[in-house]
């Protein structure tokens, strides 16, 4: 399930006029990238070669103040080198057109409240990392967060492990607030369950892993198969987060979720 639709339409270095007045007819979503924020904080967006479109300062947001808090100007500013979905409102010529982002984030919040529910897996682009989570696209402007918790069940320090802004994801629904109009979105469910990725692997095999903890005062080194499944080896000295390995399965203990590992 997505909203990026149907209709969406990701622009190319060379765009047809043509194309762009059948999204204009049909009401098409598309999506461009902002080269340029002008001193009357209007969006300058790539649609061609020689195709320019505007988007006015007006047609930008709803609100004065965007997810992370910034201004309008501000707002304008931060769209600056990144792309945005937008509806075409108006053609003048071959070179000139005006685009609505408004219009494109009114229709996907429309969608949002009419569709949208707990545990529907859908597409997204990162738009921003935190230390605590990465903010998600879902829709023209709609912004979802996905907790550093809920990337995946094996420990990760940042983010930026897994993700990295533009890249296109999908990612479950975990909560929806419609009071406070926020969504909480999780990823690690989309890896299967622990007893799922077991089936994956045998005792007496050797597999690559990740290391995950490597603390002597713990119980060992706490290794990652993949990102929903984990196994333990004993410490060893050298080792340190983050290091490819390679591991025999000693032991898989289906009854406790336990996999005991030897560093080969």
């Amino acid at each position: 399930m997505e909203y990026f639709p149907e209709g969406w339409i990701e622009t190319k270095e060379e765009y047809e006029i043509e194309i762009l007045r059948q999204a204009y007819n049909n009401g098409t979503i598309m999506q461009g990238f902002v080269y340029e924020c002008d001193n009357n904080y209007n969006l300058h967006v790539k649609l061609g070669k020689n195709i320019v479109g505007i988007i006015p300062q007006n047609e930008v947001d709803f609100i004065d103040s965007d997810e992370y808090g910034f201004t309008r100007p501000s707002i304008c500013k931060n769209k600056l080198n990144s792309y945005v979905q937008f509806k075409i409102k108006e053609i003048y010529d071959e070179n000139r057109v005006i685009l609505s982002r408004k219009s494109a984030n009114e229709e996907a919040i429309n969608w949002i409240k009419e569709n949208l529910s707990e545990g529907m897996i859908i597409k997204g682009i990162i738009k921003n990392i935190r230390k605590y989570g990465v903010f998600i696209e879902i829709g023209a402007g709609v912004v979802g967060l996905l907790h550093i918790e809920d990337i995946s069940v094996s420990r990760i320090k940042t983010p930026e492990e897994r993700f990295f802004v533009g890249q296109k994801v999908n990612v479950m629904v975990k909560s929806i607030d419609k009071v406070n109009n926020r969504i909480v979105l999780s990823y690690k469910e989309l890896f299967g369950s622990w007893e799922e990725n077991v089936e994956k692997i045998s005792e007496k095999t050797i597999v690559k892993g990740i290391i995950k903890e490597a603390d002597k005062h713990k119980n060992g080194l706490f290794i990652e198969l993949n990102p929903n499944l984990v196994g333990l080896a004993e410490y060893k000295e050298g080792y340190h987060y983050g290091q490819t390995v390679d591991v025999y399965i000693k032991k898989i203990i289906k009854n406790k979720k336990k996999i005991k590992l030897v560093i080969i």
